[in-house]
């Protein structure tokens, strides 16, 4: 797991001068023991995208809405009303190994870029995460967020029966 600090172009500040922006890229790479098919379904299947995905131990999703297709929309959110949810829309789905999405958190500004890449191997999958254009200041936190999520899919995939 590396983040890579990534020199952006200059963005206006309040008072109309420019100031440097900085983004970070964040990776993170995790192997399953399911195929990659199972994988990648995972993301795009309502039921079981809102027990891992953006959900935590304390607060699962229950309002998750997708619709899995390029340009379609998603949305996950612990509750109907919540203010705090996760949306973007979906740039790029390859069947079984590849799926790219924007991606906004909560009532945070900004608009990132998530690549999810699935590699099949002898046994289960690898899948390798791309998350770009993240405040740097936030890097470290979204990492350790994305480690815990894909994580947290293993064990969903685990649990559900095969």
């Amino acid at each position: 797991m590396r983040t890579e600090p990534v020199s952006r172009p200059t963005i206006p500040a309040r008072n109309g001068r420019s100031r440097p922006a900085t983004a970070a890229a964040i990776r993170v790479a995790h192997r399953f023991r399911a195929p990659a098919e199972r994988v990648f379904r995972a993301w795009l299947e309502p039921e079981v995208a809102g027990r891992w995905l953006f959900a935590t131990a304390l607060q699962p999703m229950t309002d998750v809405d997708i619709d899995p297709r390029v340009g379609g929309v998603f949305r996950f959110a612990a509750r109907p009303d919540a203010g705090h949810a996760a949306r973007g829309r979906y740039v790029e789905i390859v069947p079984h190994r590849r799926l790219v999405f924007t991606l906004a958190l909560g009532d945070r500004p900004g608009v990132t870029r998530v690549t999810a890449e699935i590699s099949p191997l002898k046994r289960g999958c690898e899948l390798a995460l791309l998350h770009e254009d993240v405040p740097a200041d936030r890097a470290g936190e979204l990492e350790g967020r994305w480690t815990g999520i894909l994580y947290g899919l293993g064990e969903t995939l685990d649990s559900l029966p095969r």
